[in-house]
């Protein structure tokens, strides 16, 4: 069985019940989540070893993060204990034309402190397939950044396979920071993943004709968006994930995929969101799952679609769906029908 390895920032996760105001909240639901957490949960469950590594406080709170990973099967056997804190992050839904809202507090974090050295590589990397980090976790500060150099540069000497999801977070870092230091760890990285803004913002590279603000996307600029990735870099494949949103409840949700030779654009699904954080991860879970089953290019954008459709039904960072529930839906049965 193939071996992955993410790596990245877990954060505990506090939302107000259902769509409450963070004004009009009086208690907060709580639970962990994280970019390349929330794509351990997902290989996982469809069957894969995968291990989650990072830095948490060797406390109680610390401990629950890794818990909520291990509860899915995530090896959590290579996250190093230390630091002060868990990042938060507080999560206020949207509803019709009122969007999501999310409010930071992870500075300090364990992760964010985290030095070059604290990760023993070449024994993570043992016997491992496939390494996963995004472009939040170099934005968490120099330092991060340098331990996920430290990473490509290892992993690339024992051949595994690299994916990045751009992930550009402005909250973070600027565009010129951003693609200065991305530029860097591209040179390592297999799979890039993107969506409609990260090339644009990391890279300056923007689909022509497009503007995601009010739904209009144009094939033609994003093959040439990927096109321009892999020529700059040098990708083996280039995802990009098309939203077109609707409202805050609604989207329409597809994908294209770039593997050096064709182009290919999925079926798009109209979603109605139950809760969307994870849904570019669950994504990326997909997309690596379906790539290490051996599915074709076509067949695993479409896996990787319909894990990432599915997504936006479940509440919670992590996308808890099997296999067998992403190949009916990319099948064609989407009728959400009661199974008995």
């Amino acid at each position: 069985m193939a071996k992955v390895v993410t790596f990245g920032e877990l954060m505990l996760r506090l939302a107000p019940p259902g769509y409450l105001r963070f004004t009009q909240a009086d208690t907060f639901t709580a639970t962990y989540g994280g970019g390349e957490a929330n794509v351990a949960v997902s290989l996982a469950n469809y069957g894969m070893d995968a291990a989650f590594v990072t830095k948490l406080p060797e406390n109680d709170i610390g401990q629950a993060a890794v818990n909520s990973l291990r509860r899915y099967g995530v090896d959590v056997s290579k996250i190093v204990r230390g630091g002060p804190r868990v990042g938060i992050y507080y999560l206020e839904k949207g509803a019709s034309q009122r969007p999501s809202k999310v409010i930071y507090d992870r500075a300090g974090a364990s992760i964010a402190l985290a030095q070059p050295g604290d990760f023993d590589w070449d024994s993570i990397f043992e016997g491992v397939s496939w390494f996963h980090f995004t472009g939040i976790t170099p934005a968490l500060g120099d330092n991060v950044a340098a331990c996920c150099l430290e990473a490509c540069k290892a992993a690339k000497a024992k051949n595994i396979t690299v994916s990045c999801d751009l992930n550009f977070r402005k909250n973070l870092w600027t565009s010129e920071k951003a693609g200065q230091v991305m530029g860097q760890l591209m040179e390592y990285v297999d799979v890039c993943i993107a969506n409609e803004e990260d090339a644009e913002k990391v890279f300056g590279i923007r689909a022509a004709a497009t503007d995601v603000t009010t739904g209009k996307l144009n094939h033609d600029g994003y093959r040439e968006v990927a096109s321009k990735l892999k020529e700059r870099f040098g990708f083996s494949k280039v995802a990009i994930t098309l939203r077109t949103s609707i409202s805050a409840n609604d989207n329409k949700w597809a994908a294209m995929l770039y593997d050096g030779e064709d182009y290919y654009f999925s079926k798009s699904y109209d979603v109605h969101i139950v809760d969307r954080v994870g849904g570019g991860d669950s994504f990326g879970g997909g997309l690596i799952y379906a790539l290490l089953a051996g599915k074709s290019s076509k067949d695993a954008l479409e896996f990787a679609v319909a894990a990432s459709c599915l997504k936006h039904s479940i509440e919670g960072d992590y996308n808890a769906v099997s296999v067998k529930e992403v190949e009916t839906l990319a099948g064609g049965d989407g009728t959400g029908r009661v199974q008995r």
